[in-house]
């Protein structure tokens, strides 16, 4: 049976938060919501491969937030590789402080990979490595921060898995991106059974105003409204605030 957690509704706890993906467009605005909510001698971790874009972001985090309200740290690290997990993993460890009473993991870091016909995947080394970044790493993350942070009463533990419609529905050309969200919707559901002590979201953004946005209309031709990062941010802040949904989940940015 899984503990119940008395939380602030108004506030993520005193935790630490780690963040992939950090760096720019819909992992940006999610440092900033989480930033505000919580509360005083709790850590925010960023990861990304752009370090000077992380401490961009730092350096915007700490220009209204006080170092020892909360503490920012970034951790330029490839989650495509295992160096990178690896390094991950050990600053989270480093960087723990004690009597924290949430932890809350972040899964954002992801690409869009080629959009193009079935039959041309042929590269099995091109396939392998969009996987061991888009799902891959996700798991081995996932697992190497549970270490860190064995389940226990009295603390609370979430992770998001920021993913898509594209988990649920197949869409001609987009086998690579509908392939790994379905794996890691799958995987996260896994963990959601497994561990009742963790709760677990999948969290589709809808279409926001992104880099990502930008290549898929050059791509394909296709626009569509977008929408900024902030508002959709905004309303994953809001789920994990009321923390009522069904651990395992998959929620649209549309259902909120």
């Amino acid at each position: 049976m899984s503990h119940i957690y008395a939380t602030n509704p108004r506030t993520l706890g005193r935790g630490i938060c780690i963040i992939t993906g950090a760096s720019k467009g819909f992992g940006r605005a999610l440092a900033h919501e989480v930033s505000h909510l919580l509360e005083p001698g709790s850590v925010l971790l960023l990861v990304a491969r752009s370090g000077t874009l992380l401490q961009e972001l730092k350096k915007e985090l700490q220009s209204f937030t006080d170092e020892h309200r909360l503490m920012v740290h970034c951790i330029a690290a490839d989650l495509n590789t295992r160096e990178g997990v690896n390094e991950t993993v050990r600053i989270t460890r480093q960087e723990a402080v004690k009597d924290i009473d949430h932890v809350l993991l972040i899964h954002n870091v992801g690409s869009l990979g080629d959009i193009t016909g079935f039959e041309n995947f042929t590269n099995l080394e091109m396939v392998n490595s969009y996987l061991s970044l888009n799902v891959s790493s996700a798991l081995t993350l996932t697992a190497g921060i549970l270490q860190v942070f064995p389940c226990r009463p009295g603390l609370r533990w979430s992770v998001v898995n920021i993913s898509s419609v594209f988990a649920l529905q197949a869409l001609p050309s987009w086998v690579l991106y509908c392939t790994a969200k379905a794996a890691r919707k799958m995987m996260f559901s896994v963990l959601a059974e497994e561990e009742p002590n963790v709760k677990v979201l999948s969290y589709s953004p809808g279409p926001l105003d992104t880099e990502m946005q930008e290549e898929i209309q050059r791509v394909t031709g296709i626009s569509h409204r977008l929408f900024p990062c902030h508002e959709s941010a905004a309303k994953l802040m809001k789920l994990l605030l009321e923390n009522n949904f069904l651990s395992g989940t998959h929620i649209d940015f549309f259902e909120v």
